[in-house]
């Protein structure tokens, strides 16, 4: 659209001292004539575009013209910058990279930046979160394999919402046909995915960030783990946000508040990362799940 590409020129004559017609014509896909045009209109709009002759010539913006920025500071611009970016690095998105191109003409100094960030993507195939969220720009229907918590393979058929970042992992949330209801599908566990030619036509909503309500409360339950010193930074990793008691021996005491713990593999899973460094405390009946677990894998050795 016209508009978007005006903005676009005036936020990129800001972040650069000159730029020409044939550059920005590359840049938009249209041709130096439309260029032209475009920063008459920029100027009849007020914006003191200054047209540069010679070889390295082309249009900039006199100097010393700034947006005004009394309503964000230049740190307040740097965490925003800082967190598009890593969303950029993720999704290769073109729209965000104009987006960050337009904050830092606010004259943000990222030589004060103190925050970084780094969305991790390493359980996620990178072509796949690229595609879905494509897909759900374009308000499209997919088709993939899905393996459940209980390593149940189906098909299914999604009108696609949104995507979202949770807990180090991504998850896409739609409509699905086959149950007939919302679902949350973890991108982990989705394979040969097929986005359809088929838009989404249903008005759906977008859902609102979950969370435990006072009826789930009484399902939490403290676990409590002695850590040995050689395995508390391993810990902390995964827990550093719950009760830590340093003992005398140099272990640690950390009690977890868990959501039924007795039910949750991925908390099961995650202790047994730790191997011998950490030892149940109680629950006790959360310590026969982990032996019987670890007989279990014993077993698959047992020809060693």
């Amino acid at each position: 659209m016209k508009l978007e590409r005006l903005i676009s020129i005036i936020f990129k004559l800001l972040n650069n001292e000159i730029l020409s017609a044939s550059s920005l014509a590359n840049e938009f896909q249209v041709s130096p004539r439309t260029i032209y045009r475009d920063i008459e209109a920029i100027c009849a709009a007020g914006i003191p575009v200054v047209s540069y002759h010679g070889t390295n010539g082309g249009f900039g913006i006199i100097d010393g013209y700034k947006f005004d920025k009394s309503l964000i500071g230049s740190y307040d611009i740097l965490n925003v910058i800082t967190v598009l970016r890593s969303l950029s690095s993720v999704f290769a998105d073109k729209d965000v990279e104009h987006t960050i191109e337009r904050l830092q003409s606010l004259d943000a100094n990222e030589e004060n930046k103190t925050l970084s960030v780094d969305l991790e993507t390493h359980k996620t195939e990178p072509s796949l979160l690229i595609n879905l969220r494509k897909a759900v720009h374009e308000k499209k229907v997919i088709r993939f394999t899905y393996v459940s918590k209980k390593n149940e393979f189906t098909s299914r058929e999604v009108e696609l919402i949104q995507l979202y970042y949770k807990y180090r992992n991504w998850y896409l949330y739609g409509f699905c046909r086959e149950r007939q209801a919302y679902r949350d599908f973890k991108l982990s566990r989705m394979m040969d995915l097929t986005v359809t030619e088929e838009r989404v036509v249903t008005n759906h909503e977008v859902k609102s960030d979950p969370s435990f309500s006072d009826n789930h409360s009484e399902a939490f339950e403290d676990v409590v783990l002695r850590v040995n010193p050689n395995s508390i930074a391993q810990v902390l990793d995964q827990f550093q946000n719950c009760s830590k008691v340093i003992n005398s021996d140099g272990s640690m005491t950390f009690t977890i508040s868990v959501y039924q713990p007795l039910h949750a593999r991925w908390f099961l899973s995650i202790l047994l990362s730790f191997g011998s460094g950490v030892e149940i405390i109680k629950p006790v009946e959360l310590r026969t799940l982990l032996f019987d677990e670890a007989s279990k894998i014993i077993k698959v050795y047992e020809d060693i």
